[in-house]
């Protein structure tokens, strides 16, 4: 490394957010940047440990010390090559990624100041799109073809491998441009569309195609190769299957029929999609604005309805949680290293204003002529089960009433249930896996390409 005692003397410096009055009035990306002489500062943070468990804890492998390494030593298209040789499109994980590299940095066990791996990947990405490290190349090919179905960081990452290799690679998605929940999930002011755009704008310079607009379903449990090529409308060598996690967790208690009771991605998708221009009358429109919001469901989906309300201009909101609040603070003894520690997340869309609740049970959704008014929940807690297994609900006060014109239901998503595919077809993301991280279904998606691969050699 560079400057193997920089984590000695220089601090863990995090870009931050813009001010909350500031950014609760647009869908811009609320998370700042470093300049570059503090961006190189940070990366000089990474210690040349003995064995750097980041390596292990990323899903892709992510090489974080070499590319730190290069960054502060200012070679930025080194830097881009090493982080792009693991992570075929490190400005999305560089924006919405836990990263879970971070959680096992070895500055982060000892002194719970992790080298900022996430932001220095943006940073070192933009980078390479501002001064040209990145343009379109043209593969050799192969004479064979692969069908992709589903448009999301799973199938995209399949599509780039095989094109890479040679093969001629068709991506086909149900809805209008690419992405799946990174562009009709994931709010704008976590990730700005322009950034998909621009990547998908490359590949398809490089020869992958894509046809929108373009459901692929296959019935029965048994599907046969004669079926998966009437589902696409033509004959493929291969198929590769990453549609996703498409059902949400519903909440089937009275009153779920009430106007003003919505699935979370039915406010995230339609709001992603009224910001690229497309118009929903009245009638259709999902929006917190002058409303009291109640959003069930205490993960990142639940926070992007937060940060989504607020800009639509709500009055109130309150989230509420089944589960215990996480423990504070930077460890959790219940779950210790080498786990993932299970404490309290605080977002930036939290940070906006949010009444937090745990243990706390919806019992039944009221209203009057149709229309929501208020939650009846009660608060709960949890025992343990002498049969082992899933601890038991227990009431743990009396019933009350949340005020809520509107309620966003983000309680994750059910694994979807594959029927039998013939052996050309491989199924990789969260369609395989259920829901889970972005950079663990790119992850999938990358040995998807190369199970592809192997299986057509």
């Amino acid at each position: 490394m560079g400057n193997p005692k920089a984590f000695l003397t220089v601090p863990r410096v995090e870009a931050g957010y813009r001010p909350i009055n500031d950014r609760i009035h647009d869908f811009g990306e609320v998370e700042q940047t470093l300049n570059t002489h503090d961006r190189k500062e940070q990366a000089s943070r990474c210690m040349d440990c003995g064995v750097p468990f980041c390596h292990w804890a990323c899903p892709l492998g992510n090489k974080a010390p070499e590319w730190n390494d290069a960054l502060y030593k200012g070679d930025w298209e080194l830097a881009y090559r090493r982080l792009n040789d693991t992570n075929d499109f490190p400005e999305f994980t560089g924006r919405i990624c836990p990263a879970l590299c971070e959680k096992a940095c070895v500055l982060n066990l000892t002194d719970h100041a992790a080298t900022t791996n996430r932001e220095n990947e943006c940073a070192i990405t933009e980078a390479a799109w501002r001064e040209n490290f990145i343009t379109p190349q043209q593969y050799k090919r192969n004479g064979k073809t692969v069908a992709v179905v589903g448009a999301g960081p799973a199938g995209l990452v399949a599509a780039n491998r095989l094109n890479k290799l040679g093969y001629k690679v068709t991506v086909f998605d149900k809805n209008e441009a690419a992405g799946g929940l990174l562009r009709y999930g994931i709010p704008n002011f976590k990730l700005n569309k322009a950034v998909i755009d621009r990547r998908i704008n490359l590949l398809v310079e490089e020869g992958i195609e894509f046809k929108y607009n373009t459901p692929v379903n296959f019935e029965g449990d048994k599907v046969s190769e004669a079926d998966v090529e009437k589902a696409l409308g033509a004959k493929f060598d291969a198929v590769v299957i990453s549609t996703g996690t498409p059902t949400a967790r519903d909440l089937k208690i009275p009153g779920r029929e009430l106007k003003g009771v919505h699935l979370a991605l039915e406010l995230l998708s339609q709001q992603n999609r009224v910001l690229a221009g497309m118009e929903f009358s009245k009638e259709e429109r999902v929006t917190a604005k002058g409303k009291n919001v109640l959003v069930i469901g205490g993960g990142d989906t639940g926070s992007d309805c937060i940060g989504t309300s607020h800009r639509q201009g709500c009055k109130s909101v309150t989230q509420i949680e089944i589960m215990p609040k996480p423990v504070e603070g930077p460890e959790d003894p219940q779950n210790p290293w080498p786990n993932w520690p299970r404490t309290l997340k605080t977002t930036s869309s939290h940070e906006e204003g949010c009444t937090r609740r745990w243990n706390i049970n919806s019992l039944e959704f009221l209203g009057e002529n149709g229309k929501l008014t208020g939650v009846r929940v009660q608060p709960i807690d949890w025992k343990p089960n002498p049969e082992g297994g899933r601890p038991i609900m227990v009431e743990a006060g009396e019933p009350e009433i949340i005020k809520a014109e509107i309620v966003f239901l983000a309680m994750g998503f059910l694994k979807p249930q594959q029927p039998e595919f013939p052996s050309n077809v491989f199924v990789c993301g969260d369609a395989a896996n259920g829901a889970s991280l972005v950079v663990r279904a790119m992850a999938s998606g990358r040995d998807a390409a190369k199970k592809v691969d192997e299986f057509l050699k």
